[in-house]
């Protein structure tokens, strides 16, 4: 909790200037009841209405000044709080965004998600609460204990039996929901994740009429989420009711002992409203400090989850001494490369050793689970290899600043991916400074111009969140244009040209051809007629290669390369 709270340090003067204002607010609480028993024992007694008047005036001064430290610190504990939690975000996105993938594997997109919302939120609403109830407790509690004692020190031996028991109910409370709240923050986890998976898989959902499933899936994690929530609240709701019985039976024994001090003439009656008063604000001060215990549990959960993410060092990350080439032709080359996912006990690649030269393409072919995506990712660096070596231009990409490594690939994935705005926007997330003749002829490269032609706004029409208002086909061909804009020295095609028909997917590759003459072109495809005029060809089986050469090479050498060709062509349709 103290690691996440040193983000306060921007706005500390915010908080000094809050805990200023408690100061004055809980100075004036204290003074307010000694005013109250001067009227009573002197204006009151002697029958002084000037005296009265005087110090009633003097009252309200003090309540107006009170009250508007109350809502300036209310003011200033708000902003110094909303800032933790900017800060906090911002610290939990930048560190996320340099997670590779095996981070997010583990963490999870749900579990992130809660991290930086709903545990932000507990953080910020414990830091709002402290800096108002924190501070005021103890001045109102020894405060109020002092001018007690000062007003009526024989019966102020009642705190010593009070205090003690109401300490050990909220410790006792607070030791018992810690876990439960911990516990609830996880629940929060699941429910995310469900909602988010029944969210982005809708279609399927319904295309296998699971609705009832998935329904009884949210359900079964919102009960448990809700049980959990039920028995803390219950345990939590016992809190109050057992604080005020306690106040109340305090101030019994308080009139009933203080009523016997005023027949003996020990105290006066003015001493005694006085001293309800501070016993009331020793108990307000504890019932402060049970609020805090009731809230910090969670938070300090919320913490540990927050921490938990700013402690994970991404696993890859940029070498302490780079290697920034002046000019990136584009040749990659695998040497001896194995790789295995976090945890896995096999090898997905095992020895894979090829060279892609600049001004070529080298397609990439395989059975399901051949390792093909896993390649390319590799050569983005989003994993790092195991053994071997991943070179460009003869330099190790381990070597290589990500980002300079990145900037030089333009890299279009399996699963298209758009983002919320105009097809402009889209296509310019490859290059942020692309003119609009640069936007528009990678959109005729990729085949895509005569679409957005026909759409009312062109350029300007809002693609919806995640693409759903364009076809499969014409968001792959936009993802293939965000990738062309760039002019890469690098292109990496993961099966990009699936949804596409044959013509389109035929004049689309040969515009390619002369977009990246000079350019090294790595490609993975399922269709053998989009890869069987490339200068090379990379055929993987079980993570290893098993054949490297041209179409008609390998139709005649390889046999797992024949079988993919005979699985789509028959014999008389294969060209060679």
């Amino acid at each position: 909790m103290v690691r996440v709270l040193s983000y306060l340090k921007p706005y500390w003067h915010l908080v000094t200037a809050a805990l200023a204002l408690v100061f004055f607010q809980s100075m004036a609480d204290l003074y307010l009841p000694t005013l109250m028993a001067d009227i009573v024992d002197t204006g009151i007694v002697n029958g002084d209405i000037n005296y009265i008047m005087s110090v009633g005036i003097k009252m309200l001064l003090v309540a107006l000044g009170g009250a508007l430290s109350a809502v300036l610190a209310s003011f200033f504990s708000s902003h110094a709080a909303m800032g933790l939690g900017k800060a906090l975000r911002e610290e939990i996105f930048k560190r996320v965004e340099r997670f590779s993938l095996s981070e997010f594997d583990t963490f999870g997109a749900a579990s992130l998600i809660t991290r930086t919302t709903n545990d932000v939120t507990q953080i910020q609403m414990v830091t709002m609460m402290s800096l108002r109830m924190v501070a005021m407790a103890p001045i109102m509690g020894i405060g109020g204990i002092i001018m007690a004692i000062s007003r009526a020190p024989s019966i102020s031996w009642i705190f010593l039996v009070v205090i003690p028991v109401i300490a050990l109910v909220i410790v006792t409370i607070s030791r018992i929901s810690v876990p439960l709240f911990r516990s609830i923050q996880k629940k929060i986890d699941t429910i995310n994740r469900v909602l988010r998976e029944n969210l982005t898989g809708v279609r399927v959902i319904r295309a296998f009429n699971r609705i009832n499933y998935e329904k009884k899936r949210f359900d079964d994690a919102n009960e448990d989420l809700t049980d959990t929530a039920i028995r803390v609240n219950r345990l939590m709701a016992g809190l109050m009711p057992i604080t005020m019985l306690i106040f109340n039976m305090t101030t019994v024994v308080i009139i009933w002992f203080g009523s016997r001090r005023i027949d003996a003439g020990i105290i006066q009656v003015g001493d005694l409203m006085a001293f309800i008063q501070y016993a009331m604000q020793i108990m307000f001060s504890v019932t402060m400090v049970s609020m805090i215990f009731v809230m910090y549990p969670r938070a300090s959960a919320s913490a540990e989850r927050i921490n938990e993410v700013l402690d994970t060092m991404p696993g890859i990350m940029d070498p302490v001494k780079p290697q920034i080439p002046e000019e990136v032709r584009g040749g990659v080359e695998f040497k001896d490369v194995t790789f295995r996912y976090p945890g896995a006990e096999e090898a997905v690649l095992s020895n894979i050793t090829f060279k892609a030269e600049p001004g070529k393409t080298t397609a990439i072919v395989g059975g399901t689970g051949a390792g093909k995506t896993t390649l390319l990712n590799l050569i983005m660096r989003f994993y790092d290899v195991e053994k071997g070596s991943i070179l460009i231009d003869g330099v190790d990409i381990r070597e290589i600043p990500q980002d300079v490594l990145r900037s030089n690939i333009g890299y279009v994935p399996q699963r298209s991916t758009l983002f919320t705005g105009t097809i402009a926007e889209n296509i310019r997330y490859g290059k942020d400074d692309a003119t609009d003749d640069e936007v528009r002829h990678a959109a005729s490269i990729a085949q895509a111009l005569d679409f957005i032609e026909e759409m009312d706004d062109k350029f300007d029409t809002i693609i919806s969140e995640g693409g759903t208002n364009v076809s499969g086909g014409q968001k792959q061909r936009l993802c293939i244009a965000r990738a062309i804009v760039r002019r890469p020295k690098i292109y990496i095609f993961d099966d990009s040209f699936s949804a596409l028909d044959f013509k389109t997917d035929a004049r689309l590759r040969q515009a390619l051809r002369k977009e990246t003459n000079d350019a090294t072109v790595i490609m993975v495809a399922q269709k053998v007629g989009t890869i069987m005029d490339a200068d090379q060809i990379v055929v993987l089986d079980e993570g290893k290669v098993v054949g490297i050469g041209t179409h008609k090479e390998l139709y005649r050498s390889c046999d797992v390369y024949r079988d993919i060709v005979l699985s789509q062509l028959s014999e008389e349709e294969v060209v060679l």
